[in-house]
């Protein structure tokens, strides 16, 4: 089973980051500079440690001393407990290497990992996360058949999937927990237990917490394309998602439902591609290749 979701990992994978390393290579405070920030690695759906090999031995070859940690934590079929049983086993395992690097640390998140650590940057109110890359993960959430799921739910298509994740037995899986079916918004709203609240799409008294605490992150990436093959869709890796009509919104196409709405969409588009006492636009599309398309750098602070 590990294969099926590991298809997506090839080699040369690795290479869509190197136009981002330079966010990774601030060095240490002068006049030692010996080594760079720590880069904390977390993997995706049924993925492991092991999964990241090639990038840990890349930064390890180019920038000896650089300490690098791929959490080996929820591996395989362990990866699809509850998205915030999750959040709190990562998050005890970042703290002491967090401690330990007082001039700030690297986040690379991968697939289901980049919604998880974008949760840990919304509870965590003493992060000290320089930049996040989010690579190829569901932002918006998830609406398509894959492999995976039918390997989970083999009787059921995406169309009536809702019945199951919209159920309080669903949620105990971490694909519905980010499951979003458009044509199910109401639904979606009520019984998502972690994508809604991370989103602030519903209502919850940490949410003024969580935005602050988002915004300790010096830079955010976003990386994604139409080759992904299982992220549906690919936009969701840029916060744009379907409408009722099944159109992709971009993330600056779309607007709060409702006058309290206080998603970190909104919270994107307002910091990130309007900011205030800036001239210019704080986020970049920069291209990466003709099959994975653009990434998104956010200068957040």
């Amino acid at each position: 089973m590990l294969g099926l979701w590991g298809q997506r990992l090839p080699a040369a994978w690795v290479l869509l980051l190197l136009p981002f390393l330079p966010l990774l290579l601030l060095a240490a405070p002068a006049p030692h500079r010996e080594s760079y920030k720590p880069v904390i690695v977390v993997h995706g759906l049924f993925d492991s440690s092991y999964s990241f090999r090639h990038l840990l031995e890349y930064i390890n070859e180019t920038h000896p001393g650089t300490v690098v940690t791929v959490l080996d934590l929820f591996d395989g079929r362990e990866s699809l407990r509850p998205l915030w049983e999750q959040v709190q086993g990562f998050r005890e395992a970042v703290v002491p290497i967090m401690a330990k690097a007082p001039q700030g640390v690297h986040l690379i998140c991968y697939s289901q990992g980049g919604l998880v650590c974008r949760a840990l940057l919304s509870v965590m109110d003493d992060h000290n996360v320089d930049s996040f890359i989010s690579l190829s993960s569901p932002q918006m959430g998830q609406y398509g058949d894959t492999d995976y799921l039918k390997w989970l739910f083999p009787t059921s298509m995406r169309s009536n999937l809702y019945r199951i994740c919209y159920s309080p037995w669903g949620q105990e899986f971490s694909i519905c927990n980010y499951w979003h079916d458009p044509h199910h918004d109401d639904l979606y709203l009520n019984a998502s237990s972690f994508l809604a609240l991370i989103n602030g799409e519903r209502d919850h008294p940490n949410a003024t917490v969580w935005r602050k605490n988002f915004l300790r992150v010096g830079h955010l990436v976003l990386i994604g394309g139409p080759d992904d093959g299982v992220i549906t869709p690919w936009q969701s890796s840029f916060f744009g998602f379907y409408d009722a009509n099944e159109t992709v919104l971009e993330m600056e196409e779309q607007l709060p439902a409702r006058p309290t709405h206080q998603s970190e969409l909104l919270l994107l588009r307002l910091v990130c591609l309007k900011p205030p006492r800036r001239k210019k636009p704080a986020c970049r599309v920069q291209r990466q290749s003709e099959s994975w398309g653009p990434g998104l750098s956010c200068a957040l602070s």
